[in-house]
């Protein structure tokens, strides 16, 4: 099977006064389509940096970043644009919907972007926020749905490009324990249901078991991964 995201000894510098800070050192990872894989580690330890790097938004020091068989690293800056776009579904911390939208616009205004047809755009979007349960929802803006049901548009509007890899960071991070299960539950069953990659950085442990794997980072350096049986009672 192909290798959706593969990071091939990937090391990230930055200056720190007279000498250079290590965020990540030497990583390499691979994430094969539908595979969903929990990176944990301690604050600080470059869990924020691999996202970073793998979501091609900043440029390792040396290595490789392959996106879906293509190589990040000889791209223009416009190239990584397009690729992340076309390639990459980003679900932040927090949500940051645009206020002034509904669920649905939220979501069209990427394809948009992306040169999509205004019609099709809307079709994909309320089928997408119909899968997630947010039917009743579709023309609500921010200000008028919970915690949970941000994220969940939040989460759609990553899958609107039908990205390879899905990159999620601390999702669960301003939820109560219920909706935050289900939001894994729901990155759990998106993995499977579009075949992406997903890499999830998270702190809640206890939901490490509904992942394919997992893999710790400490100082920037990535342990192996240690593949799990997903637990769904």
């Amino acid at each position: 099977m192909k290798t959706a995201l593969n990071l091939v000894n990937v090391t990230l510098e930055y200056p720190d006064g007279d000498g250079t800070l290590k965020a990540l050192d030497n990583v390499s990872l691979k994430v094969r389509p539908g595979e969903f894989l929990s990176l944990v580690g301690p604050s600080g330890s470059g869990k924020s940096s691999l996202l970073a790097v793998a979501a091609t938004l900043v440029r390792p020091s040396a290595g490789l970043v392959v996106i879906d068989g293509q190589d990040a690293g000889g791209l223009s800056d416009a190239a990584r644009t397009s690729l992340r776009r076309d390639s990459i579904g980003i679900i932040f911390q927090q949500p940051n919907l645009l206020p002034s939208l509904t669920a649905v616009e939220q979501l069209v205004i990427g394809d948009h972007v992306r040169g999509k047809p205004a019609r099709a755009a809307v079709e994909r979007a309320t089928a997408l926020l119909e899968l997630f349960g947010l039917g009743p929802a579709l023309a609500k803006r921010p200000h008028q749905l919970s915690g949970g049901q941000r994220q969940r548009v939040n989460i759609a509007r990553a899958l609107m490009g039908s990205p390879a890899v899905l990159l999620v960071d601390e999702p669960t991070a301003a939820l109560d324990h219920d909706r935050s299960e289900a939001i894994v539950r729901l990155l759990r069953q998106v993995t499977d249901e579009f075949k992406v990659a997903t890499v999830m950085v998270t702190h809640d442990t206890e939901f490490v078991p509904l992942t394919d794997a997992v893999a710790s980072m400490r100082d920037g350096r990535l342990a192996a991964v240690r593949a799990l049986s997903p637990s769904l009672p």
